[in-house]
C-alpha cells in the first residue's frame, strides 16, 4: 500500500533566543569576515542558552495543536522524531510529555530517530498506523541540540547547524478530501556510514570510556564532500523509484521541502533535479541546518509564508547518516 489518507492538520516552530550570526563564527574561528556565510549560506542560527530539548519540543508541539484547531486532550500519541535526545533513558517523547503537562493522560509516547530523516520517517511509519485508524491525531515533534556536540577543529561542518524544533499534527483525511501521501521510499548506502558519525556515547565507546583527551570521538564528525558525491551519484535514480507509483510526476511537484544540509548542498540538489528556486523551499540562510527539524520547519514555513495550498503536492526529501536518502511524495 502507497497511498494513505493522511492530513496535515497544523504546524508548529520553535526557535531559541539566542542568535548566533556568521561574523561571530568568522570572529571565534579566526576566519575572515564573510566566511562562514559564503561557505554555509547561513547568515544566523540559534543555539540554546537554557532551553531543553523537551521544552523546545513542548512549545512547538503547542502551536501546532492550537494551529491544528485542538486540544492537547485529543491527542492519542506522541512521537519524537530527532538525531538528537535530552539523555539516553526515558525517550524523549515521555519528556516532552511532561513539559506539556500531559501527566494524566496514559498515551503512548516513543522515538523514532533515522538522524536528519528522522521527522520523514517517523510521520511515513505513523502514516500507516493513522491511516489503519490505530491513532487519530498524532505529533509528530522533531527537537534539536547541535550546539553542544560540534567540533570547533571542523569549521566546514561546524558552521552549518542550529538548534530548535518543530512538530506537526497528523489525522485522517476524509474520503472526500484530496489530502494523501502517494509515495515514500528510503534507501541506505552503507559505503558512506562513516562520513557522519559521533563514534563516542554508545556501547562501542561509553561515556565511562572518556578520558578529557579523546574528546573528539564524542564530537559530532562529518565528510561533506563524500556525501555530496555519493548522494549526487544516487539521487536520480532513488527519484525514479519514487515516483514509480505516484499518480503524479516529478514535474508537478508544486514545492520541494528538502532537508536543509548547507547552502551549497541545497544548490547542488535543485540543480541536479531540475527544480526553480521559487519550487525549492530554502530556510537555511535564518535557521542552519536543525537535523531532522530541518524538513518540518521548511514545510511550516511554507504554509505560513503561503507558498502552498491545500491540494498542493509536496515532495519531502533528505539524506541522512548511513548514508541514507528519504523521500516522501504527498497531497497537501
Amino acid at each position: 500500500m502507497n497511498t494513505r489518507k493522511i492530513k496535515i492538520l497544523g504546524t508548529g516552530k520553535y526557535l531559541p533566543k539566542k542568535v548566533v550570526y556568521s561574523s561571530e563564527i568568522d570572529h571565534k574561528l579566526g576566519l575572515p569576515e564573510g566566511w562562514t556565510q559564503k561557505k554555509s549560506g547561513v547568515s544566523h542560527r540559534h543555539y540554546v542558552e537554557t532551553e531543553s530539548t523537551s521544552e523546545m519540543g513542548a512549545n512547538a508541539a503547542r502551536e501546532a495543536v492550537r494551529d491544528a484547531g485542538l486540544k492537547l486532550e485529543d491527542i492519542d500519541c506522541i512521537v519524537s522524531a530527532s538525531g538528537t535526545s535530552e539523555q539516553p533513558i526515558p525517550c524523549t517523547a515521555a519528556l516532552i510529555k511532561i513539559k506539556l503537562e500531559m501527566g494524566n493522560s496514559n498515551i503512548p509516547c516513543f522515538d523514532i530517530n533515522s538522524t536528519c530523516l528522522s521527522f520523514v520517517t517517523a510521520l511515513d511509519l505513523i502514516s500507516f498506523l493513522v491511516h489503519q485508524r490505530k491513532y487519530n491525531k498524532v505529533l509528530i515533534i522533531s527537537s534539536e541540540i547541535a550546539s553542544p556536540g560540534l567540533n570547533w577543529k571542523q569549521k566546514e561542518s561546524c558552521i552549518l547547524f542550529g538548534d530548535g524544533a518543530a512538530a506537526v499534527v497528523v489525522g485522517r483525511s476524509e474520503d472526500h478530501e484530496q489530502s494523501e501521501i502517494t509515495s515514500s521510499l528510503t534507501e541506505t548506502y552503507v559505503e558512506g556510514a562513516s562520513y557522519t558519525e559521533i563514534r563516542g556515547g554508545g556501547t562501542r565507546l561509553p561515556a565511562t570510556m572518556f578520558n578529557g583527551t579523546n574528546l573528539e570521538e564524542y564530537l559530532f564528525n562529518m565528510n561533506g564532500r563524500a556525501i555530496f558525491k555519493l548522494s549526487s551519484k544516487v539521487i536520480n535514480r532513488f527519484m525514479d523509484r519514487l515516483f514509480e507509483s505516484t499518480p503524479f510526476s516529478r514535474q508537478d511537484i508544486h514545492m520541494v521541502i528538502p532537508h536543509q544540509a548547507s547552502g551549497l548542498a541545497l544548490r547542488i540538489m535543485r540543480q541536479k533535479l531540475g527544480y526553480t528556486d521559487e519550487k525549492f523551499m530554502n530556510i537555511i540562510s535564518t535557521h542552519g541546518n536543525v537535523i531532522a527539524a530541518s524538513i518540518p520547519m521548511a514545510l511550516h514555513e511554507s504554509i505560513k509564508q503561503n507558498k502552498i495550498q491545500r491540494g498542493d503536492k509536496l515532495l519531502l526529501l533528505g539524506t541522512s547518516a548511513g548514508l541514507s536518502l528519504g523521500g516522501m511524495a504527498l497531497v497537501y
